[in-house]
């Protein structure tokens, strides 16, 4: 199916690695012109190049999306070379482990900051030229906000922001027929999901039980699996979709993880 999104200028946070860069490699591959927003000048260079090296076109930000001013400027720098943004995919983000029990309101503030601030900046300055291109935006949520997991309350908190916040700019941007959707990932096997497996003393015996529990197939969710549902939302081919929180997750959400 061809998606319509030659030539499309995409804004994606946290582009350059998991489930972001799966985001950018499927655009790319539909001929849409990711623009990859990192904090890591090589890291951000690297998925450029990958993306190049495959035919494709991407173009990139450095930013620490923790600071507003950054984030404005990654956005303004777009402008600049494109004079266009079709649409945006809020991405970036860390599961930090800020707990209840363990944790400070210092460091619940900076999970905030880290994993949903930068989504509101991001789109507030990216909304002008998404008013003139009609264009979209896509937030990428946890299971978290539905299902809890313990110990992170400032990650949980924050994709509950997430929902919120999809279905609040769905509403606000109906004048404008800018459509907001919000895909959200359960288990899915980033750099950063490897990380914190390999911090338990077995590691492929905690991932064994964490993938016997995913109903469907009983394996992890793919980046490009999530990375296509994001590719068609910000198409076209959804034009009449906007305000839905759409789970790809293989049934780890809502199905019975006995099955």
């Amino acid at each position: 199916m061809d998606l319509g999104l030659k030539d499309k200028v995409i804004v994606v946070t946290g582009g350059d690695k998991g489930i972001g860069n799966g985001i950018c490699q499927v655009l790319a591959h539909e001929g849409a012109i990711p623009v990859i927003i990192g904090r890591k000048e090589s890291d951000v260079l690297a998925a450029v190049e990958e993306i190049a090296k495959t035919g494709g076109k991407a173009f990139y930000a450095i930013a620490e999306l923790t600071d507003p001013q950054q984030c404005k400027n990654a956005i303004e720098k777009t402008i600049q070379e494109f004079g266009r943004i079709d649409g945006l995919v809020n991405n970036a983000g860390v599961n930090d482990g800020v707990g209840l029990e363990n944790g400070n309101y210092d460091d619940f503030k900076r999970s905030l900051e880290r994993n949903v601030g930068h989504y509101y900046v991001m789109a507030h300055h990216a909304l002008p030229l998404l008013k003139k291109s009609k264009g979209s935006i896509v937030n990428i949520g946890s299971k978290t906000s539905v299902t809890g997991q313990g110990n992170t309350s400032g990650y949980a908190a924050a994709n509950g922001a997430r929902n919120s916040l999809t279905r609040e700019w769905a509403v606000e941007l109906l004048p404008y027929s800018i459509r907001v959707n919000a895909v959200i990932v359960a288990e899915s096997f980033t750099p950063l999901y490897k990380r914190w497996i390999n911090s338990f003393d077995n590691p492929e015996e905690k991932l064994k039980e964490i993938t016997d529990n995913i109903p469907l197939e009983k394996r992890m969710t793919t980046p490009e699996e999530i990375a296509n549902t994001v590719a068609f939302l910000l198409s076209e081919k959804s034009s009449h979709t906007t305000g839905q929180l759409i789970y790809v997750d293989g049934g780890y959400t809502h199905l019975d993880r006995s099955l």
